[in-house]
């Protein structure tokens, strides 16, 4: 069992309030789930958008220091400046607890005196290298006008911009409008004149008092508005049309806090960690710049372009391949026959024009081609595009095998394409794995026939380079992965939250209400009932809560493994949508890889909910066993069934998400059902498939 560590997490503005402070909370998050220790991990905000004088009153305080007096943390990550002085305030009451800070702007605060532990991230905004960017991407600017809100979050953004514009005040004409309702500032943003770019900096709330949710709400709103194109502050901003510039990481200082953390509680003192600057980058929008007329040249170099429209050629690219080989095959197939007609004919003239066409089409095909004898191997012919593909001229390869020049990195694959084609006349659609003559790899498909050339059976060989499209493969899967990762961290978190603190809040309200039951003796009997029944209802509330956390994140496939994760699951279920649900399991291995214990709950759960969802029967068969090399699931119902493509087309059933995850760890997925006929989910994985793919947090 894992030592526990207790580390307090305590922002400015609260995960809901802010995008950008919920990414550093999860970038903390999955930074501290590689540390050895089992982290506790608890979270305060300041709400300083809901509550901007909370951070001054006493009460909280007390309840800050009441609350921790007795789970006192090993360590405080503070996010936001704000955050960062309370806690400053208050150390005396956590004396000889680390402080890490993260997502601070306007250097270290006064707060933090000599001797105490801490160190962390500064945020290094930067206006004035984003206002050079736009300035490049559009030189006739001549007005910059800065918006911005009047809310305490605000006004710290607000300064930053008017210090780093200062220098330009000659240059340029800067208008300032952060004393604005959201109505009128929308109003004044439609009117803007031109040759002005707008700069947002942060509105947390407006002079009227109303409050927004920065990025998500007053972002849009803004951009929209705009007659001019609106450039900010932070990677989160960027979205809803807006241009970009020279943006801040937000998730990246919660990425080094979380790792300054791990240090610290592996016994590293904060003061021998140095203070470091967060990264930042050029970050801008494809749609934004072709909105606003920008040449993409005119980017800063290594500037990164999110949302690029892929061009002709990479969204066709696979099909103009097949249409030139295709071409290419029934071209040969042609000439060839042509070729063997002259031959029957004995006709000189059109032996020798057959033999140029087949000449030309032979030396200037887009794709490799190449003749060899079905006995020993040796080439009678290769063309150009073979000589650029393999890097051997011809004249090194005429009369010389495949193997005297190591040409196939599976030398047995020839052998057996060999039989085939003696056997059935052709070979098709194959991938060959090839080495040039530079010693690179490369993957080509290719396809042969069979032909004679003068009495003597050869293999013509049309072979196409598709490296570059397995790489996009294997990037797309890679894709893939990452979002069912995504899935499971975001399964997990929702999973901890529900049954850690609002099933727990639930629990405790449950027990306050049966305790007013009970005192309440001198109330009439109609209100002691009626408090019994809200007891009564916050209690099934509660239990709901806990079985939708199991399914979310299921502590007993860690504990227990799959058998009992599984078997309680089936169990839950049935009970809560009525159905019988008859789970058997045998021939375990011990213990089963948690990527295809995860995998394979996953399909379970998926499976059983598209059986009640779709099938309308009332019982469901699940069988898990495993052999000495795989392990099995099926999910079988004898209900409506369904037709398989159809709902692949649909996008629904969740067929896709099943299998996808069964293909990253090297299993497979077969489904066989039949409109009327019931459905059966088969999912087999071989065991040791030793994928980290689907590995999630929690």
């Amino acid at each position: 069992m894992r030592e526990v560590r207790r580390v307090l997490i305590i922002n400015d503005l609260g995960v809901i309030s802010s995008p950008g402070f919920s990414e550093i909370n999860q970038a903390v998050l999955t930074g501290l789930q590689k540390s050895p220790y089992r982290i506790e991990l608890y979270e305060e905000s300041l709400d300083l958008t809901l509550f901007p004088d909370r951070v001054s009153q006493d009460r909280f305080r007390e309840e800050i220091i009441q609350k921790y007096s007795a789970r006192k943390p090993d360590v405080i990550i503070a996010a936001g400046p704000v955050s960062l002085k309370f806690i400053a305030n208050l150390y005396d009451k956590f004396q000889g607890t680390p402080i890490i800070f993260c997502g601070i702007w306007g250097g270290i605060p006064d707060q933090l005196r000599h001797g105490m532990p801490f160190t962390g991230v500064l945020a290094r905004l930067h206006p004035e290298g984003t206002l050079n960017a736009a300035l490049h991407l559009l030189p006739s600017t001549k007005h910059v006008v800065v918006v911005g809100g009047v809310g305490e979050f605000d006004k710290g953004f607000e300064a930053i911009a008017r210090q780093s514009f200062h220098n330009y005040e000659s240059k340029l004409e800067f208008t300032y409008i952060f004393d604005l309702t959201m109505p009128a500032l929308l109003e004044r943003l439609k009117q803007l004149p031109s040759d002005t770019i707008v700069y947002h900096t942060a509105i947390s709330q407006d002079a009227a008092g109303d409050r927004f949710i920065d990025s998500a709400q007053s972002i849009p709103m803004v951009a929209s508005a705009a007659n001019a194109p609106v450039f900010v502050m932070d990677d989160v901003d960027l979205r809803a049309g807006t241009v970009g510039g020279d943006l801040v990481n937000w998730a990246d200082d919660g990425r080094i806090a979380a790792e300054m953390a791990t240090r610290v509680l592996n016994g590293e003192k904060p003061q021998d960690i140095p203070v470091v600057t967060s990264n930042h980058a050029y970050m801008f929008d494809w749609p934004a710049l072709k909105r606003w007329g920008m040449n993409e040249k005119n980017l800063p170099p290594g500037s990164i372009v999110l949302h690029r429209e892929p061009s002709f050629w990479e969204l066709y690219k696979q099909y103009v391949v097949a249409a030139i080989f295709l071409i290419l095959v029934q071209s040969v197939a042609i000439l060839g026959l042509l070729w063997q007609r002259a031959r029957r004919r004995k006709a000189e003239a059109k032996l020798i024009r057959s033999e140029e066409k087949f000449s030309k089409s032979f030396r200037q095909g887009p794709l490799a081609v190449s003749i060899a004898s079905t006995k020993d191997g040796r080439y009678i012919d290769v063309n150009e595009t073979f000589e650029q593909q393999t890097g051997w001229c011809r004249d090194e390869v005429i009369s010389r095998s495949p193997s005297d020049i190591s040409l196939w990195v599976d030398p047995d694959q020839r052998s057996l394409i060999i039989k085939q084609l003696l056997a059935e006349g052709h070979a098709r659609d194959l991938e060959v794995r090839i080495r040039r003559k530079d010693g690179q790899i490369r993957t080509t498909l290719g396809s042969a026939e069979l032909i004679e050339v003068n009495g003597e059976p050869c293999a013509l060989s049309v072979i196409a380079d598709i490296t570059e499209r397995k790489l996009a493969e294997a990037a797309l899967a890679n894709v893939s992965r990452k979002l069912i990762e995504a899935q499971e961290q975001e399964r997990s978190r929702i999973g901890r939250e529900l049954h850690d603190d609002i099933g727990q809040r639930l629990a405790m309200l449950a027990i306050a209400l049966e305790q007013l039951q009970q005192e309440s003796l001198a109330l009439p009997a109609e209100v002691r009932n009626h408090v019994g029944e809200l007891q009564k209802q916050t209690s099934e509330i509660a239990a709901d809560l806990q079985t939708m956390s199991h399914q979310l994140h299921s502590a007993k496939l860690q504990y227990l493994g799959i058998a009992a994760a599984m078997r309680g699951f089936c169990q839950e279920f049935g009970e809560q949508q009525k159905v019988e649900v008859d789970f058997q399991s045998h021939d375990l291995p011990s213990p089963v890889p948690p990527d295809t214990a995860l995998c394979l709950f996953r399909v379970l759960q998926e499976a059983v909910h598209n059986s009640v969802k779709h099938s309308g029967v009332r019982h469901i068969e699940v069988r898990l066993w495993g052999t000495s090399e795989e392990i099995h699931l099926s999910v079988k119902d004898s209900g409506t069934g369904f037709d398989r493509e159809a709902a692949k087309e649909s996008r629904g059933l969740g067929l896709i998400s099943m299998e996808e995850r069964v293909k990253l760890v090297k299993g497979t997925l077969s489904i066989n059902s039949q409109p009327k006929g019931g459905t059966t989910i088969h999912a087999r994985v071989p065991l040791g498939s030793g994928s980290d793919s689907m590995r999630a947090a929690g």
